[in-house]
């Protein structure tokens, strides 16, 4: 809606404050109604229009090039960009809290886990693809690893792969399988996997901070815009730091979990 500017006399602001701000628009009566058209406004620069007996939705100005003229984003436009900024840090932070997990899982233990595999890529046919997607891998019991590979001239391939990784197993390769058995931990290794774990929690809440970072970020865009005030802002901010707190929760829950794995002989 675009209405022209007049020098219409002010009126009282919608929001009752100790040094209430002059009105920041004034219109004329466009609307051809015996009533005037009235400018209120907000914190946020949120402002509420009647004319006459009707009114209108609450809008949120913004200034264009044209001059003595408005653009009005609504409320529910603000909100939309809001909430899509709220679902992409839920999102991303859940996929940290994922890829986290995955890490641990992938360290081995004095236990067999199908999931000590799970970072191993194997080069396939000059393609490196992960072992999962290329073979069958299974825990016989609780001290061994069977992988059986779909295509079984993938068998050496797969060997030189686990041999290269870290995780300190000897592949058994009969042609048809591979088999490794899991070797109890000493203490001395049992120490060294836990700082590693350790590193891994840490960069984990280092990725958390970044998503902060970037929905902060992005709040101070929409209040460039004008679209917030600055304390909308920092309401936001506050809600985005419990956020944060709350999945930093969750990786220091697994990373204790995962230590006293890691520590239990």
């Amino acid at each position: 809606m675009t209405i022209a500017f007049s020098p219409a006399t002010p009126v009282r602001s919608l929001y009752q404050k100790p040094n209430p701000p002059k009105p920041l628009l004034f219109f004329q009566d466009d609307f051809r109604t015996s009533g005037n058209v009235v400018s209120l406004t907000a914190s946020a620069n949120y402002v509420s229009l009647r004319v006459g007996a009707r009114s209108l939705q609450p809008v949120k100005l913004s200034w264009v090039k044209r001059r003595g003229t408005v653009r009005c984003a609504t409320i529910e436009q603000i909100e939309a960009e809001k909430a899509a900024i709220e679902k992409d840090v839920k999102e991303r932070m859940e996929k940290t809290i994922d890829n986290v997990r995955s890490n641990f899982n992938s360290i081995r233990t004095g236990r067999a886990s199908p999931a000590m595999l799970d970072k191993i890529e194997v080069d396939y046919y000059g393609t490196p693809v992960s072992l999962k997607s290329i073979a069958q891998i299974s825990t016989p019991d609780s001290s061994s690893i069977l992988v059986q590979p779909y295509d079984k001239s993938s068998l050496k391939a797969i060997e030189k792969a686990i041999v290269s990784s870290d995780l300190g197993m000897t592949p058994n390769n009969d042609g048809e399988v591979i088999r490794m058995s899991v070797p109890q931990l000493t203490s001395d290794r049992r120490k060294e996997l836990s700082k590693i774990v350790s590193k891994q929690a840490e960069e984990g809440k280092v990725a958390l901070r970044n998503i902060r970072r970037d929905a902060l970020k992005a709040y101070e865009k929409l209040e460039k815009e004008k679209k917030l005030s600055e304390d909308n802002v920092k309401d936001l901010s506050g809600d985005l730091q419990k956020v944060t707190d709350e999945y930093m929760k969750k990786i220091d829950t697994v990373f204790k979990q995962k230590e006293k794995e890691m520590l239990t002989v």
